[in-house]
């Protein structure tokens, strides 16, 4: 059973949103409406990782996992949030800065790093956000977690250059493992009761590299 309310992780899809440097714009226009048709249908238009969505293993490797054929059971699970509000505009998050859930980092939890930069939504600002380190995030997937969520535009730092410089290490280490990746999170200060359980389960767009998702996080009642 639920308890209490369930707090929303998603920021809205509409024209104009901000979206990562270089990818689709998002456009949702009136494709019929009740005045001329007798019902609404939008028409939209958006890459796949518009908005808070889900990278899958594809995104940044040929031979890996397609969103559609990764397990459910990843994308809805018991959460831990890491407060990295700490880490300064453009620096990286280290194992360091891990430290106070590391007790909590079992197989099977979904991570999500508060960095507190989704207040930045909108502005030019976002984009200079925090970032994991790849060394972070391969001792991440040694200690058996398989998701990872940040309020972000990214899991990496993100720049203007078609060549990165650190050659996208966090995404490297974390979907070379098989895990799932989300980013563009929100409202991670909402959650503020123990052992949240998360939902990130996204669309499922046949043999896509992502997908958007409705991200939300709730408290369950123990088994009785």
């Amino acid at each position: 059973m639920i308890l209490g309310p369930i707090i929303d992780l998603s920021h809205p899809l509409r024209t104009g949103m901000p979206v990562y440097p270089g990818d689709p714009e998002v456009v949702v226009s009136p494709a019929a409406t009740v005045a001329d048709d007798g019902y609404n249908v939008s028409h939209v238009t958006m890459g796949s990782q518009s908005g808070t969505h889900v990278d899958a293993p594809f995104h940044f490797l040929d031979d890996g996992a397609r969103i559609d054929a990764m397990a459910l059971a990843m994308f809805l699970a018991p959460a831990v949030v890491a407060d990295v509000r700490h880490v300064g505009a453009r620096q990286p998050i280290r194992w360091e800065d891990l430290a106070p859930i590391a007790g909590k980092l079992t197989a099977g939890r979904i991570v999500l790093l508060h960095t507190g930069w989704s207040a930045s939504w909108g502005t030019d600002a976002y984009f200079d956000h925090p970032y994991l380190d790849g060394g972070a995030a391969a001792a991440l997937v040694a200690a058996g977690i398989r998701t990872i969520g940040i309020d972000a535009a990214s899991i990496d730092e993100t720049v203007a250059t078609a060549q990165h410089p650190s050659g996208f290490a966090a995404h490297h280490a974390l979907l070379g493992a098989g895990c799932a990746v989300v980013e563009n999170l929100t409202n991670l200060a909402a959650i503020d009761f123990p052992d949240p359980v998360v939902s990130v389960l996204p669309l499922r767009l046949a043999d896509a590299d992502g997908a958007p998702v409705r991200a939300v996080a709730f408290r369950c009642a123990a088994p009785a």
